[in-house]
């Protein structure tokens, strides 16, 4: 990324919209999007070293470490930034140690991007119905998200189903269900407003979204944010 690119931080619970809206825009301006979930499962899957790392923490049912994340993200940044002038991040970072980690990696490697927050504002019920209707492409360089009104739910449960992007047989994710949507949703909470507080008190632009309109609405208040 050049010294004059942009940093787009979504803040938003699962099932905000965050995904289509990073679509979107990589379509549209050729950004590139990060997904520090998506991140951890292509790791997992390649078992690279930190892959290998991330599944034995996730199997022992502890939480991944803030450093770890960051060390993914770093690592992804130094391979991959001087392709674009955007990058989405779309739900990193989540916590506030991540959130100064960042902070501090942007202040040493591009101390001239620019960094814009934009919060995705949407109910918990909203959100736990969007996750229990949505499927996703299995291909991990894919993860298109589609919603189960779109497509046959007898055959995505025959794997019958395929993405429209790559091909690759849909499915639905452990996490989609309603009682783990539940518990993603009280951890996203503990930590949404003492992000926003960290990046208000440090001056970084911030727009609010209202993420239960379509995603045509949402994509046209964000281009309006990016043109103001």
């Amino acid at each position: 990324m050049n010294q004059e690119g942009t940093i787009f931080i979504f803040i938003g619970p699962p099932g905000s919209g965050k995904g289509s809206l990073a679509s979107l825009c990589v379509k549209r301006f050729g950004w590139l999007q990060v997904s520090t979930g998506n991140l951890c499962r292509k790791h997992i899957a390649e078992q690279t070293k930190i892959g290998k790392e991330i599944d034995l923490i996730i199997k022992s049912g502890r939480l991944i470490n803030d450093d770890l994340i960051t060390c993914m993200v770093s690592e992804w940044l130094t391979e991959n930034a001087t392709r674009t002038s955007g990058i989405i991040f779309d739900g990193y970072p989540r916590t506030i140690g991540q959130a100064k980690d960042f902070s501090a990696i942007l202040k040493s490697f591009f101390p001239n991007v620019r960094e814009r927050v934009v919060i995705f504002s949407v109910s918990d019920d909203v959100v736990i119905d969007r996750l229990s209707h949505r499927i996703v492409c299995q291909n991990k360089e894919c993860q298109t998200v589609y919603s189960l009104s779109m497509v046959s739910l007898d055959a995505v449960l025959q794997q019958k189903a395929f993405c429209r992007e790559c091909g690759a047989i849909l499915g639905r994710r452990v996490d989609d269900e309603e009682e783990s949507v539940r518990k993603r949703l009280v951890v996203y909470h503990k930590h949404e407003q003492e992000l926003i507080n960290f990046y208000r008190d440090n001056k970084t632009d911030l727009v609010e979204l209202d993420a239960t309109k379509s995603i045509d609405d949402v994509f046209s208040s964000f281009l309006q944010s990016i043109d103001e």
